[in-house]
């Protein structure tokens, strides 16, 4: 009986002593450490945003701290060697750092789109010819340099076009763009002038001052027609001469004009009828 009882408890102790051993053994099928647990990578760039709206011109490079044998990724896309990305558009963007261990880190940036304008200095010049008084005969010719793909308008209403020129104008002031291919635009007022009046022109205004003073001017001039100013003489020239020297009707209530009077109005007509003949 004690021998067994003995027995017994040695058998005990060996299996406790067993077991012990086996739970403090590692066995091959342990988990392994982990590599990036006491592993902090940080992921730091600089942006340069696009050229403007539409633009693939932005880029990012970034640069890995934490570890070493970096490589980077765009949007999940592959891992390469070199932290920078190039040709971006307006957006956000996550771009990752893998090291050597495969952990990774990894950092959120946002590609703007930029001033297109931002470094540009446009400079426009314009010349300009006279107009005639009563006409639209001036032109305005407008030249853009420090950039390229220039357009160019006329005023705030105007359209855009390729031609740096603009004809047909009457005198007074204008603002003229140009807009490079970019969409910079800047401005520049000019003034096209009014011809002077010319010497048959001045005659006809003296003639009219003197031979109808008070018939065509003032709040009731007769049959309606005034020449109180240049252009309303050029507008009626045609009238002048039928009333004047062709019917002699005129100056109303005065004697008919002699030859060389008759002569002033033909001479100025014959040479066209403008402010500036």
């Amino acid at each position: 009986m004690l021998t067994a009882t003995f027995s017994c408890r040695r058998m005990t102790f060996v299996g406790l002593a067993l077991l012990f051993f086996l739970s403090c053994s590692k066995s091959g099928t342990d988990s392994p450490d982990n590599p990036c647990e006491t592993i902090t990578i940080t992921v730091n760039g600089t942006v340069t945003n696009t050229g403007g709206p539409g633009s693939t011109t932005g880029s990012i490079i970034v640069t890995a701290s934490g570890s070493s044998g970096f490589t980077y990724s765009l949007n999940n896309g592959p891992y390469q060697a070199s932290g920078t990305f190039s040709n971006l558009a307006a957006g956000a963007y996550t771009i990752r750092a893998k090291n050597g261990d495969g952990c990774i880190g990894s950092g959120s940036f946002t590609v703007a789109d930029g001033d297109p304008c931002a470094g540009k200095t446009i400079t426009v010049t314009a010349d300009a010819s006279s107009s005639e008084k009563c006409g639209k005969t001036g032109t305005i010719t407008v030249t853009a340099s420090g950039s390229t793909g220039f357009t160019y308008r006329l005023n705030a209403s105007g359209t855009y076009q390729a031609s740096n020129s603009f004809t047909q104008l009457e005198a007074g002031n204008y603002t003229v763009y140009a807009k490079d291919g970019t969409g910079c635009e800047t401005t520049k007022t000019i003034t096209v002038d009014a011809v002077a009046n010319g010497p048959l022109f001045t005659a006809v205004v003296g003639l009219i001052n003197s031979k109808c003073s008070g018939c065509h001017t003032g709040s009731a001039p007769t049959s309606g027609i005034s020449f109180a100013t240049d252009c309303a003489i050029v507008e009626k020239k045609n009238n002048i001469k039928t009333q004047a020297v062709d019917l002699e009707a005129m100056p109303k209530g005065g004697p008919a004009l002699g030859a060389a009077d008759k002569k002033i109005i033909t001479d100025w007509i014959t040479a066209g009828g403008r402010t500036s003949d």
